[in-house]
């Protein structure tokens, strides 16, 4: 069941997401338990007002559908490439052509340009005064830098099922939030009373069939 995602509900950032924009991207898909998720991409009103708060385009952007598809697939493309880092294994050929394709869209070097008033200046060619290849390019790269920077071994994802998110790893931790947290070890707790019981109902049966 998909949920409107909101100011409140939305979970805290995972540990790493306020350093890589690359991470609360890919953590824009949260599931949520109960069968419940929430997209912050899922409309194209959310996902203007995700690319505002992360000072990727304006307010009045005016992102359409299918400017909120492009960003939706890029997402899935880069969470295909963190779980293959994650796990070590090799990367889908299509994930890593999405990317580089984004990538494409900003320009090695601002190019130079000649005013006749003003003279000589540098300034960064079309398509990237485009909002949206702006933002695909700027995450695109956030992402590659995080892919293939020191951090890269910290990066896990969130050990408190059903939960999707990714995060950079602090010592021990591999939950994202408290909340995640308190369902692991919840969880955990649930587990431990679920096989002493087991255990004491199996040693107990024992015991029975050798008084038989």
């Amino acid at each position: 069941m998909s949920e409107t995602p909101t100011a409140a509900s939305a979970p805290p950032p995972a540990p790493g997401a306020e350093e890589y924009l690359a991470l609360a991207f890919a953590n824009s898909a949260v599931a949520l338990p109960g069968g419940h998720f929430m997209d912050f991409l899922g409309t194209p009103e959310a996902a203007n007002r995700w690319l505002t708060e992360h000072g990727l385009a304006p307010a009045d952007a005016g992102v359409r559908e299918m400017c909120a598809a492009q960003l939706r697939s890029l997402r899935e493309h880069l969470r295909s490439l963190l779980a293959a880092r994650v796990e070590g294994l090799p990367a889908l050929p299509s994930a890593l052509a999405a990317v580089n394709d984004a990538l494409s869209k900003a320009p090695t070097a601002a190019l130079l340009y000649w005013d006749e008033r003003n003279g000589p200046y540098r300034a960064a060619p079309c398509p990237t005064d485009q909002i949206l290849g702006r933002a695909l390019a700027a995450l695109a790269a956030n992402a590659a830098d995080l892919l293939t920077g020191p951090d890269a071994d910290r990066l896990t994802t969130c050990g408190s099922a059903p939960c999707n998110r990714y995060l950079l790893r602090h010592g021990r931790r591999h939950w994202c939030s408290t909340r995640c947290g308190d369902r692991a070890r919840a969880a955990r707790a649930y587990a431990r009373r679920t096989r002493a019981q087991e255990d004491s109902r199996a040693q107990a049966d024992s015991q029975e069939q050798e008084k038989d």
